[in-house]
């Protein structure tokens, strides 16, 4: 990860956003957009990484971040905030237009792929884990076509 003012920044509001949300696992939360931008190897792709989730899932806005980020970033996290409206592969194909969110979400999809964060989870089947997988790698094939 890159540590920079910005990025810095970037990590307390998501730490901040996400204080007291779990993955399915009961893993807090926060360690799943830790490691998305781990991945990343430059200061705008680190904010939105960390970011990423933060508009989609908590009460924070397009708005309040964009008081404190760059626009690069901001636009990158709005591509990354899924409207539900939307059809989920419509979504992966719209994102591509923004090479950042592109690059964010690759790292995203690989680490919800990783099924060893699901194993000791009592709410999810190993059908629903099959599903989910089979979506994840279509959405990376997705990212990976060129438009």
């Amino acid at each position: 990860m890159i540590y920079t003012a910005l990025t810095k920044k970037a990590m307390k509001v998501a730490y901040e956003a996400h204080h007291g949300q779990t993955d399915r696992s009961g893993t807090p939360y926060i360690f799943h957009p830790f490691h998305v931008a781990e991945q990343m190897d430059d200061e705008i792709s680190v904010c939105a990484a960390l970011l990423h989730d933060v508009v989609e899932d908590t009460e924070i806005t397009f708005e309040d971040l964009e008081k404190d980020f760059p626009e690069e970033v901001v636009e990158a996290l709005r591509f990354l905030t899924r409207d539900k409206s939307m059809n989920y592969f419509d979504y992966i194909r719209n994102l591509r237009k923004n090479p950042i969110a592109k690059k964010v979400k690759q790292a995203d999809l690989l680490h919800n792929s990783d099924v060893t964060r699901l194993t000791d989870c009592e709410n999810i089947s190993a059908r629903q884990i099959s599903r989910l997988h089979g979506r994840y790698k279509r959405a990376l094939e997705i990212l990976q076509e060129t438009f």
